[in-house]
């Protein structure tokens, strides 16, 4: 994740470039291509959601809203972009999964989904026109592969359950503020490594008291 937050920051225009091939397949070269007789692809790429809208905001100066986007826009699917729905749906199951085995408490994710949805609902509220919903937020980028999956690191996150609740609500408002505000599509990375210098802060004011001690 610093590897990332620091190529980012170094190049910004490589790193965040999506190029479109404009290739469109028909049915039975789709069914070539997955059964080995077409010559393979390497890659076929576009526009992320949160990057489209972002840039289509930017340049409409005002002119273009956000249901317009989310109606027409080739990148969008129902929640959040053609695909990205299924992807996100898939870390959630996952991440769900870890939750049912006690490999991760919940305390954590539910604070990021919570940070995320609450900021992003009253400014959707807000300005409906300008501010995504709080379900495409959820369900394109990073959020939910944040939320089960690097907010709840055991290494470098809270120790105790109420910091993790207060370390994932911090993580997710920042996230969102990055990733609409800043100049980068989505904001997780950086959220995350900016809360892992809060810990020990956050530790030190919910940890317990000692059995047999008042708390000062």
């Amino acid at each position: 994740m610093i590897a990332f937050a620091v190529c980012i920051v170094s190049f910004p225009a490589l790193m965040s470039q999506w190029p479109a091939l404009g290739l469109k397949l028909t049915l039975i070269e789709q069914f070539k291509l997955i059964a080995g007789l077409a010559p393979r692809i390497d890659v076929m790429s576009g526009a992320t959601p949160l990057d489209a809208l972002k840039t289509a905001l930017k340049l409409g100066d005002g002119v273009v809203d956000v249901p317009t986007l989310l109606a027409t826009q080739n990148v969008f699917g129902n929640f959040a972009g053609r695909g990205w729905e299924w992807v996100t749906t898939g870390y959630l199951v996952g991440g769900l999964w870890l939750w049912q085995r006690r490999i991760v408490t919940w305390h954590a994710p539910l604070g990021f989904i919570g940070g995320l949805s609450l900021l992003a609902a009253v400014l959707w509220v807000w300005s409906p026109q300008q501010f995504a919903n709080p379900l495409f937020h959820l369900f394109s980028g990073g959020a939910m592969l944040g939320a089960f999956f690097i907010v709840t690191d055991p290494v470098s996150g809270c120790t105790t359950n109420k910091g993790k609740l207060i370390f994932g609500f911090a993580a997710g408002v920042m996230a969102y503020i990055i990733r609409v505000f800043g100049g980068y599509p989505d904001g997780v990375a950086f959220a995350v490594l900016l809360m892992n210098l809060c810990v020990p802060l956050i530790d030190m004011y919910t940890q317990p008291p000692i059995f047999g001690m008042k708390k000062q």
